[in-house]
């Protein structure tokens, strides 16, 4: 069976207003070690994490709620946020659905595009939606 993806159009006015991102699902293994690097980053920053969440990956660290991951030291923190950006490439055109490339600096011009992709990043991997109604996902067809 393939890897999830979903596609996220950008609905608000600005500059990414109707861009399409489309998010692919990490494999288990690295998943895995994103999850565990970002529950021990926590744990080191005095985020309490009760037994049992680091069983459920990214939908323990989605249970626990974005703002514990935002107590990490930047340091630590980077690298996380740089490997969720790396499950992002862009549909240049929706007209044309089959081209979908990597992302270029200049594809995200909005700070508020880059969260909501993250937030929908966390929502592939973990099953639970944690947007702000804002998206279009829907998962493609296997």
């Amino acid at each position: 069976m393939a890897r999830k993806t979903a596609q996220f159009r950008v609905a608000d006015v600005g500059r990414d207003q109707g861009k399409v991102f489309v998010i692919s699902e990490m494999p288990a293994s690295q998943a895995e070690k994103w999850a565990m690097r970002a529950f021990l980053a926590m744990a080191q920053s005095g985020v309490e994490i009760p037994e049992g969440l680091t069983d459920l990956g990214f939908a323990g660290i989605v249970r626990m709620g974005l703002q514990a991951l935002a107590r990490i030291p930047f340091d630590q923190a980077e690298p996380l946020m740089d490997e969720m950006m790396a499950c992002v490439q862009i549909m240049p055109s929706a007209a044309n659905p089959s081209v979908v490339r990597p992302l270029v600096e200049d594809d995200i011009e909005e700070i508020a595009t880059r969260l909501k992709i993250r937030a929908q990043v966390l929502s592939l991997h973990s099953g639970f939606s944690i947007g702000d109604g804002q998206s279009t996902s829907a998962p493609s067809p296997a």
